[in-house]
């Protein structure tokens, strides 16, 4: 979400107006790939890469889900919120097969980063790192020699 606060350890992604025109814009912050989404007047930032088998987020399409603004990842059609990163499923009881499908929580799964705008330029800062969630082996060095080896063959 968009704020001007604690913008130290931040760091610049690009002009507002720009991004606002764009809709996204990926970046490396502090060596991690993340994406910066404009979407109904707020800025949002995730990692780039999708939780689930690291689909490409900035291609996503945006849907409200139960309330939620989600990104929707174009490989496996994963719903992850904007705001916290949690992964959406739908649910049905499979004993009552004329029920409603009903949205639920898989809890947070892709990693969310702070947005800051000061003076026409965004920031981001990136959320505290310290508890891993599975976004986070995206941004893995396994995870990039894995991707290194892939192209080589």
């Amino acid at each position: 979400m968009a704020s001007t606060a604690g913008v130290e350890s931040s760091v610049f992604v690009g002009q507002e107006d720009d991004i606002i025109q764009s809709k996204r814009k990926t970046a490396v912050v502090h060596g991690r790939h993340v994406v910066v989404i404009y979407h109904e007047g707020e800025f949002y930032a995730m990692d780039m890469h999708c939780y689930h088998a690291g689909g490409p987020l900035h291609l996503g399409d945006i849907e409200e889900i139960n309330g939620k603004l989600c990104i929707v990842c174009p490989w496996h059609k994963y719903k992850i919120t904007l705001a916290e990163g949690e992964g959406l499923y739908q649910s049905i009881n499979p004993r009552a097969p004329k029920s409603t499908a009903k949205w639920c929580s898989k809890g947070v799964k892709q990693r969310t980063h702070c947005v800051h705008v000061r003076n026409g330029d965004v920031y981001v800062t990136l959320s505290d790192l310290s508890a891993g969630i599975d976004s986070d082996y995206y941004q893995s060095e396994e995870y990039r020699q894995t991707l290194k080896k892939a192209s080589n063959t």
